[in-house]
């Protein structure tokens, strides 16, 4: 099982804030992911082609087809700042 310091450099990583109940169940559940990690890397998986999805996907994306756009006064109208033809954007470094 992962220890507490674990956890908490897990988390330090990702950026996260844990209430001391929340690096308890962290340790649990981390350790419970890694327990089947270990079973995984316990099978004979030569010869086994690696793969994206479990099973053959066909067609899972429209045509990238032309569509007409929308209008550009449409468009600059929600726009925050429309300058002329296009957006206004602060400067880099501008605060």
């Amino acid at each position: 099982m992962l220890d507490r310091d674990q956890v908490l450099h897990v988390a330090r990583l990702a950026r996260l804030e844990l209430s001391e109940e929340e690096v308890e169940r962290m340790a649990a559940e981390l350790s419970h992911v890694l327990d089947h990690i270990e079973k995984i890397r316990e099978l004979d998986l030569e010869g086994v082609a690696p793969t994206s999805h479990v099973i053959d996907v066909v067609n899972v994306l429209r045509a990238d087809e032309p569509e007409p756009s929308l209008p550009r006064e449409a468009v600059l109208a929600a726009a925050p700042e429309p300058l002329m033809d296009g957006f206004g954007v602060p400067s880099p470094g501008a605060a």
